[in-house]
């Protein structure tokens, strides 16, 4: 489950089952995706019948919790770009080069051997992700490698979800959405053919391709 967005002001988030390709369940939005949402469509497929066997999703904070009754695999294409935006693609410092590099590695590597890699990067750069600057203006201090350390906390604390995939193997849980991120990326250049479409238009548009692209 995942949702994509034209704009600030209107978006869709989407659920598609892994194994029949199918959208299951949509919902239009206004703003950024929130919890309520993704609980609105959880409902609505248990109360439909459906057995959710698993979910895969971005890691919105609270989305873990929430759903802890089933098993939960954060996207390994969502925490990559993650820490890419908070590092950047050409990132300057010797520490923020490795922890990219190492992250860029996940999806090609087994869980042992990356969880294994980015405890000795914690190790050997522990002490330069505690230091601390005194800012000018108000005389206190803060972490000097801010960026950074947001990065790595971030995945320090999505670990335990992006190999939930690697715990239920019986399940096939795809370790990503990059499926449904597929999905989006075709209805996106689909609407382009289709520019000035009113919103009621627009959403008449996508109903009508996800009712006809995955029967």
């Amino acid at each position: 489950m995942d949702a994509t967005y034209w704009g600030w002001t209107f978006g869709v988030v989407v659920f598609k089952d892994f194994r029949t390709k199918k959208i299951l369940w949509h919902k239009y939005i206004r703003k950024k995706e929130t919890l309520s949402d993704y609980l609105e469509g959880v409902d609505w497929l248990r109360e439909h019948g459906f057995t959710i066997e698993g979910i895969v999703c971005d890691g919105l904070r609270g989305m873990f919790a929430l759903f802890s009754s089933y098993p939960v695999q954060m996207c390994q294409f969502h925490q990559v770009s993650i820490v890419r935006r908070y590092l950047t693609k050409q990132p300057e410092l010797e520490a923020s080069k490795e922890l990219l590099q190492l992250v860029k590695m996940m999806s090609h590597t087994e869980r042992e051997s990356f969880v294994g890699q980015f405890l000795s990067w914690e190790m050997k750069w522990s002490d330069f992700l505690k230091e601390r600057s005194v800012e000018k203006k108000t005389g206190k201090k803060s972490y000097t490698h801010k960026r950074l350390r947001s990065a790595y906390l971030s995945l320090k604390r999505n670990m335990k979800y992006l190999w939930t995939f690697y715990d239920f193997v019986e399940l096939c849980i795809p370790n990503t959405n990059n499926a449904l991120e597929g999905v989006f990326t075709d209805l996106k250049t689909k609407l382009r053919n289709h520019n000035g479409l009113a919103k009621i238009r627009r959403k008449v548009f996508i109903d009508e391709y996800f009712k006809s692209s995955f029967k």
